[in-house]
């Protein structure tokens, strides 16, 4: 049966999976099965066009208990940033210029996490993200289904990229860019599958 989840408590601490507590009496833990997820991004110019494509999932994991998730944690891998709507050289050019520090700058900082810590009663989501070191609260909206033993959870994320210093033809530092200017917007579509441990 699907649910619109109502999220409760869980202060999360960037680290691995394995930080998770033995799950209490009650609670479900979900692993996620981070082959059979998937996470599309998509950027756009602030006049006209623009770019998708995929990153993976590195791991992660949902707790929750009659239908409402009491702790999430996730860990991407930035470093398998993709495109999907170029090809050959252009392509190649495109995800060597994501990798750099103009963007995500993943040679320094591979990885980037986001924790659940709560969400409303119409279960909008509550989280942190940390990408390139810098850690904001974004909220989204998130359904999940639980099916003999296995989760699907999806969500639609947007996230002001400027305050994570992904600068890139962004207004928010740099002037007259014109219609070179990039959205500050990325949009990341999520969809988690999991098992019950």
């Amino acid at each position: 049966m699907k649910k619109s989840i109502n999220i409760f408590g869980a202060i999360v601490a960037f680290i691995a999976l394995s930080a998770f507590n033995p799950s209490p009496v009650g609670v479900t833990f979900y692993r996620i099965d981070s082959a059979n997820s998937t996470i599309q991004w998509k950027g756009s110019k602030v006049i006209g066009g623009g770019h998708e494509g995929t990153v993976k999932l590195k791991e992660g994991g949902l707790q929750i208990a009659d239908g409402v998730i009491t702790g999430g944690k996730f860990t991407i891998d930035m470093t398998s940033i993709d495109n999907t709507d170029l090809e050959g050289a252009m392509h190649d050019k495109l995800v060597g210029h994501l990798n750099s520090a103009d963007f995500f700058d993943t040679a320094k900082y591979p990885v980037a996490s986001l924790g659940v810590t709560n969400a409303d009663a119409a279960g909008n989501v509550k989280a942190l993200l940390t990408i390139k070191g810098q850690t904001h609260e974004v909220m989204f909206p998130t359904t999940v289904t639980e099916v003999n033993g296995t989760v699907t959870a999806t969500a639609t994320i947007t996230v002001d990229r400027s305050k994570y210093d992904v600068r890139y033809g962004s207004n928010s530092f740099f002037d007259n860019l014109g219609d070179k200017a990039i959205s500050n917007d990325i949009t990341f579509v999520v969809t988690l599958k999991g098992s019950a441990n």
